[in-house]
């Protein structure tokens, strides 16, 4: 764990708007920067909803089909050529991918070339990021996530040059959201914020964001799940996701973003719904190791926090309340594939090493099990 005096660099996006109908002043900041051929990077049930943009003359990809991939990245990229700024619109896909847009329409070059950390190369068009989902916070974060779809492991690129120029966070975009999607990407919300703070490079001035983004998750998510009209529990949870994204750049996720990676290519289920099926095991597997921290997670959730046991149970009665089948066995997941995925999910070393507790292959196992 770090201290208040250690270093640490903390990236924004340069503009955030923020609340509802702050949608509405795209079309004006555009203009104000000069943008007159923006590309649309854009989840596909948004593609009969573009002229919520009110932007003329709009060229767009709106195949984000699950989680991008490779030849969904190359076809976007492809489809932009001659922009001169991206926007994301939608969920933590289409955020990712619209990153990645923007960074390689200068030179075109390979997604191998720039994978990693700080290797894309500087933008040459403007990026505005509009998340339409309370989960990824991708929308405040410098990195993308890619399927290669030969193996079906994540490709992580991370670069200050995909940091979004402009941010709109408006809860009037998510109003419609379905009650299980809500459910799904708010757990995922709050994952970043749980895995950042108990992180074993936590930091104090990430420590705020986290803690408060939980809490935001404990008094909001229920609501938004229950009423998804009701824009204060809408606006609380578009609030948390954001803090969520701020978490993960300079500190990141950990074990359970490690565990759950390999349900999405595999078995097509959901970022977040995957991250909800793994939150109570991890949890409670990290607890002892910081437990005065899981103490305030489940204070700021509503569970007490004792030991690993009614930690797990509080956790897991959270996610269940939500409506969310919590087995994997409920999502399509084959028992004999569990030793393959733990031993996948263990060579996820750039989250894993930053886990509190060292967690072996057969850990993993047993925590897929424990999930089955």
């Amino acid at each position: 764990m770090t201290t208040l005096d250690t270093p640490i660099r903390l990236e924004r996006p340069r503009t955030v708007l923020f609340g509802a109908g702050a949608l509405a002043q795209l079309g004006d900041w555009l203009a104000a920067h000069n943008y007159h051929r923006p590309f649309i990077v854009a989840d596909p049930f948004l593609r009969d909803r573009l002229n919520a943009l009110h932007l003329a003359h709009l060229r767009h990809y709106t195949d984000v089909c699950g989680e991008p991939d490779i030849p969904m990245l190359d076809a976007a990229v492809a489809a932009a050529d001659g922009c001169d700024v991206v926007i994301g619109y939608g969920g933590g896909s289409a955020m990712d991918l619209a990153k990645l847009v923007a960074v390689m329409q200068n030179g075109h070059p390979l997604l191998a070339d720039i994978s990693g950390p700080n290797r894309a190369p500087q933008r040459t068009v403007g990026l505005v990021q509009i998340p339409t989902t309370a989960g990824t916070g991708s929308e405040a974060g410098t990195r993308a996530l890619i399927t290669n779809p030969e193996n079906l492991s994540k490709i992580a690129t991370e670069s200050p040059h995909m940091l979004a120029d402009l941010a709109i966070i408006d809860p009037e975009t998510m109003l419609s959201v379905p009650p299980a999607v809500t459910a799904a990407t708010g757990v995922d919300a709050m994952a970043h914020c749980v895995e950042a703070y108990t992180s074993k490079r936590a930091h104090p001035l990430i420590d705020d964001y986290a803690l408060r983004g939980i809490e935001l998750v404990g008094k909001y998510l229920q609501r938004a799940v229950d009423n998804g009209m009701g824009e204060e529990a809408r606006s609380g949870m578009a609030l948390a996701s954001f803090y969520g994204g701020i978490c993960l750049g300079p500190v990141n996720t950990t074990a359970g973003h490690a565990v759950s990676y390999p349900l999405g290519p595999r078995y097509k289920i959901p970022h977040g719904l995957a991250n909800a099926l793994i939150f109570p095991h991890t949890l409670a597997a990290n607890r002892d190791a910081c437990a005065e921290k899981t103490a305030k997670i489940g204070a700021a959730l509503g569970f007490a926090a004792h030991d690993r046991a009614s930690t797990f149970a509080g956790a897991y009665a959270f996610c269940k309340r939500l409506g969310l089948a919590m087995r994997l066995r409920d999502h399509g997941v084959e028992e004999t594939a569990l030793p393959a995925m733990a031993e996948e999910a263990h060579s996820i070393r750039r989250l894993l090493d930053w886990n509190p507790v060292d967690l072996s292959a057969d850990d993993i196992l047993a925590l897929y099990r424990a999930a089955y």
